[in-house]
């Protein structure tokens, strides 16, 4: 079966850094920082109070008039991905039928039964005041208020009743793909993945592999989720993962590969890129920014939480996602990784790189940009996807933020103090989700027709 060739001709990106994936490179190439205080709600009793806030864009200007009923529906992970996916098809100048019903488009031109869509989700925080409301009415009321109780009874003649009949589907971790899907009208083969911060790699592999099988000729993938919220930070407080020592300096918290790291950031984030079948972008003369040229996944089956300290998971995926692409661990000229901060997610990851490239680990160019946006969840890696498809095609790589000194068991070649030239034809990009162990990495070579 002959297999087609897929390039990437769209970047949508979400992040604390803006809207669009130039305005979020172009911050990192000019070292700003993302992450601030949290705004969102009132985070005094928290340890860490920091976090990576997407403060720009508003979903109702990303869908057509006579969709903007269905926003109110919409949790913040789905707004960041409808964001993130009208980003996308605008940058990939692709005529969609949400740029025609919006008046920015004269026609159709992407047949719907060939466009699909996947969307890399996490676990969809529920609204806590719109629900304790609804719960307090289910509540016994004794003499004593101590001793009030939780009623089924009450909820079900009661409670339900004062949430939206709608409610539920603000919070379903598929209704990012759905919106997306009804909005652009993408109706080849979709799915939705939850594998933390491995969705969006796993989720643009899945795409990779439907358009290079011939059953898409275009497809809307990445991620999005918000992890702004009090039980999304309580989580990752009470798995001690997060800085707790700069919340009076949040843009020097995150340190990646540091030495002196001590934890990661939680952050929102969507990241949505086009890939297409290379005849159709080369038919219609689309912009071509890299091509995808191989995909694998793995899994640490050994713990739910902690990552492999030899990253054997990691280093398998890599080795089958050089070996799909036809390259060697020689041909790699740079390295997009996730980056976390914590002491030993970073060093699991550079145990992985060492096993990979040998000697060559402590001089391959290392991307890292969590130091700049935090961890944007299942959004994480659509977002690095795009930043490194921008680096490989303007030639520059923007360094790590807070990463002052390398740590010496890393031993990793982290670019940090200024951008530098980029002159690698092929890069790696690789990813862990923080819990459950599922990883992912991905080959993009310099487009070369």
């Amino acid at each position: 079966m002959k297999k087609h060739r897929v390039v990437i001709t769209g970047l949508g990106v979400a992040s604390p850094l803006g809207i669009g994936a130039a305005e979020t490179f172009e911050s990192l190439v000019e070292k700003r920082c993302g992450i601030s205080r949290i705004s969102a709600f009132d985070a005094g009793r928290f340890t860490s109070q920091i976090a990576g806030e997407v403060r720009a864009g508003d979903v109702k200007d990303c869908v057509p008039k006579s969709y903007r009923k269905a926003t109110k529906v919409m949790a913040r992970d789905i707004e960041l991905a409808v964001i993130a996916a009208y980003h996308a098809v605008k940058d990939a100048g692709i005529k969609t039928k949400c740029l025609f019903e919006r008046g920015e488009a004269e026609a159709i031109d992407v047949d719907s039964t060939r466009f699909g869509a996947n969307i890399g989700a996490g676990l969809i925080c529920a609204d806590i005041n719109e629900l304790a409301g609804a719960l307090s009415t289910a509540a016994e009321r004794p003499d004593t208020p101590h001793d009030r109780g939780f009623s089924l009874r009450k909820w079900g003649s009661e409670g339900m009743n004062n949430l939206t009949p709608l409610w539920l589907l603000k919070f379903l971790p598929n209704m990012l793909a759905c919106h997306v899907t009804i909005v652009h009208d993408c109706q080849a083969p979709s799915n939705t993945i939850t594998c933390g911060e491995a969705s969006s790699h796993l989720a643009i592999g899945e795409a990779y592999r439907t358009i290079e099988r011939g059953a898409a000729d275009i497809c809307i993938c990445g991620g999005a989720e918000s992890k702004i919220n009090p039980m999304g930070l309580m989580r990752q407080s009470l798995l001690h993962r997060l800085v707790t020592e700069y919340n009076d300096r949040p843009e020097n918290a995150c340190r990646p590969f540091d030495v002196n790291r001590s934890g990661t950031v939680i952050s929102e984030g969507g990241g949505l890129i086009i890939l297409e079948d290379l005849d159709r972008a080369n038919a219609r003369g689309a912009r071509i920014y890299a091509e995808l040229v191989g995909f694998g996944a793995s899994v640490n089956a050994t713990h739910w939480l902690s990552p492999q300290a030899d990253g054997r998971a990691l280093a398998l995926a890599i080795q089958k996602a050089l070996r799909d692409a036809g390259v060697t661990p020689a041909d790699v000229g740079l390295v997009n990784v996730f980056g976390a901060g914590t002491r030993e997610h970073d060093a699991a990851e550079a145990a992985a790189l060492k096993s990979v490239f040998g000697d060559r680990a402590a001089t391959i160019p290392v991307m890292a940009v969590k130091g700049s946006i935090g961890n944007n969840g299942a959004g994480s890696g659509a977002i690095d996807i795009a930043i490194m498809t921008l680096a490989l095609s303007r030639g520059i790589i923007p360094p790590s933020l807070n990463t002052d000194k390398v740590d010496p068991a890393c031993g990793v070649n982290v670019v940090r103090g200024d951008p530098i030239d980029c002159r690698a034809d092929v890069a790696l990009t690789i990813s862990s989700a923080l819990s459950g162990g599922q990883t992912a990495a991905m080959v993009i070579r310099r487009y070369q027709p």
